[in-house]
């Protein structure tokens, strides 16, 4: 018999969905161990600096099936890292589940299967790592979006008004007002979110403010949220 594919988890947790157009869902996140960035404002950098647990798929998956939800997220950390994600994604679409990657821009998205949901952030200068985000997957989404392989949405996470015009920049600059999903994600800590409001409504951009809905319910939770 095969050995059973591995990968290795920060944790596994039934929460809010709480940033996306499937904010405010019920959802079963996957957060997978280690990220190649280190983003100013991360809230999750458990995921790469604390201990993991190397988990079979079929585990994850018999957790998976514990909850009566269609909607499963695989997070990070940054997800593609590892290969056995893809073959994970694979086994979700195949039991039917509505599958969700959040990613953070900086790897190939093209063999991410057609059907998973994409949620890929664009990191601003702000972050750290402004110049992380792999070009090539411009295209990527775009193709996915024609031919109606999945949904794809993009977010910005806004820390100042620098971030926001960089942000909008890149939008104009590579023509992502058309048909694609665009959030921006202001950082609490770092700028109000009335503010980025009023500068997405002067400039007349065609992109939803959000506001992470797990860190308003739980605040004081870091973990399994």
């Amino acid at each position: 018999m095969a050995p059973d594919p591995v990968l290795d988890v920060s944790e596994l947790f039934y929460s809010i969905q709480g940033e996306s157009s499937y904010s405010g869902y019920p959802c079963v996140f996957i957060r997978l161990a280690g990220c190649n960035l280190r983003c100013s404002y991360c809230d999750t950098s458990y995921s790469y600096d604390e201990e993991s647990r190397q988990i079979p798929i079929s585990a994850i998956l018999e957790y998976v099936e514990k909850f009566p939800d269609s909607l499963v997220e695989i997070t990070g950390g940054e997800p593609l890292l590892q290969e056995n994600v893809y073959l994970l994604m694979d086994k979700l679409l195949g039991y039917r589940y509505r599958v969700l990657i959040e990613t953070n821009g900086s790897i190939s998205l093209n063999r991410i299967p057609d059907k998973v949901c994409v949620i890929v952030d664009v990191k601003c200068p702000g972050s750290g790592a402004g110049d992380s985000f792999l070009l090539e997957n411009l295209q990527i989404i775009k193709n996915r979006l024609q031919n109606d392989l999945g949904s794809t949405e993009v977010k910005f996470v806004i820390t100042d008004r620098f971030d926001y015009q960089w942000a909008k920049q890149f939008i104009h600059q590579h023509d992502l007002k058309r048909n694609v999903p665009i959030t921006f994600s202001p950082v609490l800590s770092e700028i109000d979110p009335a503010q980025l409001g009023e500068m997405i409504l002067t400039d007349r951009l065609p992109v939803r403010l959000q506001l992470q809905l797990h860190t308003i319910l739980w605040p004081e939770e870091r973990r399994g949220v």
